[in-house]
């Protein structure tokens, strides 16, 4: 189907992908969209998660080091993810019981293999650069329709950082006219969006709070000798005590110090990052079970830290979403640090935390066919609103 005859449709089935810092699978949502804009009305249909291969997760994770692999590798995975992201779209289709030839439009967010919001100089000149890949191409070759792709971009030419993104679309689907909420995503990497009573867009704020998962998910790989790559339920976290030395440590970091807008990923949170901390811990006679239990207590600290800092108000609701809102003792020390606040998943609210990202990209696609600017300055630090996102047709 064309642009033009998208644009057209009053109504819309968009396949939003998602695929993050966790780098566990491809998040596949498939939802009916009404309308554009404040009108937005957006209802999932159906959702599914199709994991990663074991050997195409490692040489993501390798490549988003940063000092692997060169363009030769970059450009195969990037073909490589063009085919796993459409074995999702046909997988979240036979799930909803359509066609893909139903289908109007996809957006895809890729997967970040780097992310330097912050300018750096290069080369004699300053610059700011992300890199999501997955070639949208091959969505848009194989299932006959227009893809929306590589959204950070255009944030950042504009002087944002590029993230976080999803705050337009929970600004149009969480909002509440009585109370003041925030959002607080747990996926590799943290993420919190304030949500002001009532407020216009320009109003709400939102930065990533620090690591989500992705410090822990090490962790238990290191614990179980490569058994599991995350803490179901937070049994592990749970299990073994917190080592008040190594939280203390862990707290003076100095992204956890610095004042919104800002962003970051693996390029801080990486192996590099872990190996201090073993170092830390073999000093000090920590175990490999205190090392899990104290990251996922330095998690719950970074978001009540984020929250109590730089949220110009303590919300009356944070509702949690992500992987990690299933880690229960995760939960439990955020409400233990943020008695004050109603603490609850999206689950709670009749939604689905796995695929809120995944929706979120099918309206900012959906923003983008209309031409409607869908970034939100006062959350990335852009100069102004732009319409982020690719176009493949």
């Amino acid at each position: 189907m064309s642009l033009w005859k998208i644009r057209d449709k009053k109504e819309r089935l968009v396949i939003g992908l998602m695929s993050g810092t966790s780098v566990d699978g491809v998040d596949a949502a498939l939802v009916h969209i009404k309308g554009g804009g404040e009108q937005t009305e957006a209802k999932l249909v159906s959702y599914v998660n199709v994991p990663f291969p074991r050997e195409v997760r490692q040489r993501i994770l390798d490549l988003a080091e940063g000092d692997f692999g060169g363009t030769g590798e970059i450009c195969r995975m990037n073909a490589l993810l063009g085919y796993l992201y459409l074995d999702a779209c046909n997988a979240v289709c036979r799930k909803a019981g359509i066609s893909e030839e139903e289908v109007d439009l996809v957006g895809c967010h890729g997967q970040t293999v780097y992310h330097q919001p912050k300018k750096e100089e290069y080369l004699s000149h300053t610059i700011a650069s992300t890199l999501q890949i997955g070639d949208p191409s091959i969505i848009c070759e194989k299932l006959g329709v227009v893809a929306v792709s590589d959204f950070r971009v255009r944030d950042i030419a504009a002087g944002g950082q590029g993230a976080p993104l999803v705050p337009y679309t929970e600004y149009l689907l969480y909002t509440d006219k009585d109370r003041d909420v925030a959002l607080q995503n747990i996926g590799g990497i943290g993420n919190i969006t304030f949500l002001p009573k009532g407020g216009w867009m320009g109003s709400l704020m939102a930065f990533d709070t620090g690591p989500g998962n992705v410090l822990i998910d090490r962790a238990v790989w290191e614990y179980s000798k490569g058994e599991f790559t995350f803490d179901e339920g937070g049994r592990i976290g749970a299990s073994h005590p917190i080592d008040e030395r190594l939280l203390d440590w862990l707290m003076e970091e100095e992204y956890l110090k610095t004042r919104p807008p800002k962003t970051t990923g693996r390029e801080r949170y990486n192996q590099g990052f872990m190996v201090e901390i073993y170092k830390r811990s073999r000093e000090w006679g920590i175990g490999l079970g205190q090392i899990v239990s104290t990251l996922t207590r330095y998690t719950a600290e970074t978001i009540a830290l984020s929250v109590r800092e730089f949220l110009p108000r303590i919300p009356g609701r944070l509702i949690v979403g992500g992987g990690g809102s299933y880690n229960e003792t995760l939960i439990s020390h955020i409400q233990q640090l943020l008695p004050e606040v109603q603490v609850m998943t999206n689950e709670e609210l009749g939604l689905n935390s796995d695929a809120k990202e995944a929706v979120a990209f099918a309206i900012l696609a959906n923003e983008a066919v209309n031409g409607i600017c869908n970034n939100v300055p006062s959350a990335t630090g852009a100069a102004h609103p732009v319409v982020m996102g690719k176009i493949s047709q």
